[in-house]
């Protein structure tokens, strides 16, 4: 039987780009993943928006908080808390087929069809110039593959004062979405007071989101039913699995589920991929000419140390850190819920204090309606019941502001892979991640800034909260590209240095993670490091 051109390995944003790709440009490929399904919840949610549920459907508890209530959950906020009924199967068998033992570092990984792309908060921000360069890649090349990858996903924005943080020089968007009155209400604010927003280095506006406000093929365009972290039903997100969807009727892509790659082995006229079935826990063998890693940096970063002789243990990790703020608009207590709402952000505010788009730090701003009261009140200084009571009429101008800050390389962010004869792999990823305190000092203050522009607009921050290192679920930098040809680099053309056949097309590369949503790059990457694959090797 004749070997496929190449294994995608993962079904994430990131392989569901390079696969199309390939498929595109006449490869045969055949994607390994082990890719968990929610086949419960979906099917039970009524095609309603969610105060229509709320009002009528007796049986709601079932999709909004989980038949064995698994939604709710106390104690300290931690990665992954925020995730629905629907969405809990992104974490399903994370926990024994990717362990991962840390103090430091908490983050989220998946195995889902899709990936964590399921869960996805659909924000696409281009890069700067600068920014693309910090990071290793060619900002030319990466303009022209933002352009692709719009073209197939689809992705909503403005131009306004955020747009060179957003959409930037991309051309091929929809309008964006309606903003609800707490946002709106926020944002004429801003208009007033924006000329001292920007003399202070802070822009505010609507952010770029993958997401239909017209019909795209056989998506249909949002129709603000405020379900977003529940239920994908008219396709208007994008989400990953969407395109391996179609893929999947192409007579040259082959999908095989169940599958956990391992490691991979060179062999002078193939690649050969090792995985261990997830349900019968035998070993399985694949082949093929070429093989294009995108599981992941922390999945990728596994299975290239397995596949490695060196002895080598030890890589880097880049991981945005992440602090979220609930906020209340006093100006919105006590006023009506909305119907035509959304769960996704609804405004971006940027700090960039040198007005050069380098190291800018970003915040997105929510409003807080349908994942339920009970995740906030906990925060509260109150018992439940006078909580519940307080937060009712408080919902209306409640505002989440989640603030990514840029981050680099220190000494005391890395993985390693030990030994473990318990896990199913034999071995299971250790991390140490630690800012130093010059880096903590500087992203309090940064936040800090954040607090006090946002007051100014009348929202006033309650506290801030921090989740863990780790809980931006943005990560990067396990490889980073070098033009040195050293171990455990990448080739600027996405090569595994050391290798003439294996790609890397996740964010495992990057030298620098901007605090922008790194998503649209990651796939825009994807693209090209597919591309580049069919010259080399």
């Amino acid at each position: 039987m004749e070997i496929p051109d190449y294994i995608v390995v993962g079904s994430g944003c990131t392989g569901a780009m390079a696969a199309q790709t390939l498929i595109d440009s006449g490869q045969r490929v055949t994607m390994l993943d082990v890719g968990v399904e929610d086949r419960h919840y979906a099917s039970l949610i009524p095609d309603m928006d969610f105060l229509s549920i709320r009002k009528t459907q007796q049986d709601q508890y079932r999709y909004l908080l989980g038949d064995s209530a698994e939604s709710l959950s106390w104690g300290k906020v931690k990665t992954g808390e925020h995730l629905t009924p629907g969405r809990k199967h992104l974490l399903r068998l994370v926990d024994s087929f990717l362990p991962l033992d840390s103090d430091s570092f908490f983050p989220m990984e998946s195995l889902a069809y899709g990936g964590l792309g399921s869960g996805w908060g659909l924000g696409c921000c281009e890069f700067s110039s600068g920014e693309l360069t910090r990071i290793g890649l060619n900002s030319s090349e990466i303009d022209k593959a933002y352009t692709t990858v719009a073209q197939r996903i689809g992705i909503s924005g403005n131009k306004d004062d955020a747009s060179p943080y957003t959409i930037g020089r991309l051309d091929t968007i929809q309008p964006p979405p309606l903003l609800d009155r707490n946002n709106s209400l926020l944002l004429k604010k801003y208009q007033k007071k924006r000329a001292a927003f920007n003399k202070n280095g802070f822009y505010l506006g609507r952010p770029a989101l993958a997401l239909l406000t017209q019909d795209l093929g056989d998506r249909k365009k949002y129709a603000y039913r405020d379900l977003d972290f529940y239920s994908d039903k008219d396709e208007s997100a994008y989400r990953p699995w969407l395109t391996i969807n179609n893929l999947r009727k192409t007579g040259a892509f082959s999908y095989r589920g169940n599958l956990l790659v391992t490691l991979f082995t060179e062999k002078a006229d193939c690649i050969e991929v090792n995985c261990l079935n997830t349900l019968t826990g035998k070993s399985e063998l694949f082949r093929s000419k070429k093989l294009l890693l995108a599981s992941g940096v922390l999945g990728t970063a596994r299975i290239i140390l397995r596949s490695s002789d060196s002895g080598h243990s030890r890589l880097p990790i880049l991981c945005n850190p992440y602090t979220y703020i609930p906020c209340i608009q006093p100006a919105m207590i006590g006023k009506a819920a909305e119907n035509r709402k959304m769960g996704f952000a609804q405004l971006s505010l940027f700090h960039d204090p040198q007005h050069n788009n380098m190291n800018v730090a970003m915040a997105s701003i929510y409003s807080y309606q349908s994942l339920m009261l009970f995740r906030i009140i906990k925060e509260a200084p109150l018992n439940f019941v006078d909580g519940r009571i307080l937060m009712q009429y408080l919902a209306s101008g409640f505002q989440i502001m989640g603030i990514h800050h840029p981050e680099e390389r220190g000494n005391q962010k890395y993985l390693e892979l030990k030994a473990d004869e318990n896990s199913p792999t034999k071995d299971r990823l250790k991390a140490q991640y630690c800012l130093s305190e010059s880096e903590l000092e500087l992203n309090r203050e940064r936040e800090k800034k954040f607090i006090k522009a946002l007051r100014s607009l009348g929202s006033y921050a309650i506290k801030r909260i921090n989740p863990g290192n780790g809980s931006s679920i943005h990560y990067a930098g396990t490889l980073p590209f070098s033009k040195t040809k050293e171990a455990f680099t990448l080739s600027p053309e996405g090569k595994l240095n050391g290798t003439s056949k294996v790609f890397v097309a996740d964010g495992s590369g990057f030298n620098y993670l901007p605090a922008k949503g790194l998503t649209f790059t990651l796939m825009a990457n994807a693209h090209i490091t597919a591309l580049k694959s069919l010259k080399n090797g």
